[in-house]
């Protein structure tokens, strides 16, 4: 029953967002909100490096030998030679480094970095990066990073328990990376901007490029396709990129959107688009539930019976519920979001229930949007 008014209150308040708000549908949004420009873009850098300073909670170096290799590397270059040493130390982990190369870097500019160990460490809890040079795809370095480690979780652990909280095993170094090349893109060159919708759509688009036209002055801009819109530098902005960009951003657009329904069958939620209809379609749902319960009892012998022993009796109940109240239900073609929910909620369908609904009218070809299983 919990499980049963969760998720009709949780569509309620869906279907509430679209009556409370009859125009949310076609709330205009900015075009910086819908796109994305070509060019214009981050690279994610990778790099293998030490963290040093573990309380005891690095890697095994008999289980990890990249661990001991790259320790005996790094010692190595700075003039200690423990090759061929038996060398037991658990403060050091070996760990692979990820960051995001902002668009434009210059030199000097810091960046986030995020750290995850790749042996058998415990925690990065206390430990500091050592200099780890950050690779792009082209195999060239484009920062160094090196910092403490800050973690958002915690490992202790006794001689017969252990609590964990997080994973201990990854972390942030804020401002860890210090950007060495830069990515060269002359953005004043260009004779043409690319905008990339993040939801592609015909409609969309068109409706894009109509809104640059309309804000330029002139037929500057068109939809190539559903992600792309190209749009011609006007004789007035030549030279001036980042001041054109800066006026198509603040444009408002109304997007259009698909009607789609998306599922997770393991949480069972579901969200539905207000786009979604469904024709004419008959709905029964109902399940046959056994229930059965023992409730053994004790018998035993009168005070001072010579003869009689104590003696447990069996006691069953059983009880059949064949959803004889769940009736067959029709939905109207053409319903709305807000029909279809109460349909459904009529139904006293739970939320695994309404899943296996939905995917039957989906088959039956009665639901006109996409089914999205996650």
């Amino acid at each position: 029953m919990v499980e049963r008014r969760h998720i009709r209150g949780f569509l309620a308040l869906i279907v509430a967002g679209f009556v409370a708000l009859p125009g949310a549908a076609q709330a205009q949004m900015r075009i910086k909100d819908l796109v994305e420009v070509e060019g214009v873009r981050g690279n994610q850098l990778l790099g293998y490096g030490l963290v040093v300073g573990l309380n005891g909670t690095g890697d095994r170096l008999q289980n990890s030998p990249f661990t001991q290799q790259s320790l005996e590397g790094m010692l190595e270059r700075l003039g200690v030679n423990i090759t061929g040493l038996n060398v037991k130390t658990r403060n050091v982990a070996a760990v692979m480094v990820m960051a995001e190369l902002p668009p434009f870097p210059r030199q000097g500019t810091r960046v986030d970095v995020s750290i995850s160990t790749m042996g058998d460490a415990k925690s990065l809890a206390g430990g500091n990066l050592i200099a780890t040079p950050l690779m792009g795809a082209d195999g060239k370095i484009y920062a160094v990073a090196q910092g403490p480690v800050a973690t958002s979780g915690y490992s202790v652990e006794g001689a017969a328990a252990s609590v964990t909280k997080g994973v201990p095993t990854s972390g942030r170094v804020a401002n860890g990376a210090i950007v060495e090349r830069e990515v060269d893109f002359d953005l004043d060159s260009l004779a043409r901007v690319r905008l990339a919708l993040r939801n592609p759509d015909f409609l969309t688009a068109n409706r894009i490029a109509a809104a640059v036209n309309q804000s330029l002055g002139g037929s500057v801009a068109r939809a190539t396709d559903p992600t792309t819109v190209d749009v011609m530098v006007p004789v007035a902005y030549q030279g001036d990129i980042a001041g054109l960009l800066t006026r198509i951003e603040t444009i408002q657009v109304t997007p259009d959107q698909v009607a789609r329904v998306v599922i997770d069958e393991q949480s069972g939620t579901i969200v539905m688009g207000e786009n979604v209809r469904i024709s004419t379609v008959a709905i029964a749902q109902g399940n046959l539930t056994v229930r059965v319960q023992e409730t053994p009892q004790v018998s035993q012998p009168a005070p001072f019976t010579q003869q009689g022993q104590t003696v447990v009796v069996p006691r069953t109940q059983i009880a059949v519920d064949e959803g004889e109240g769940k009736r067959l239900n029709v939905l109207e073609g053409g319903v709305s979001l807000n029909e279809l929910v109460n349909g459904l909620n009529r139904l006293g369908a739970t939320p695994r229930d309404i899943i296996v609904i939905l995917q039957a009218i989906k088959a039956a070809g009665a639901l006109h949007a996409e089914l999205e299983v996650m």
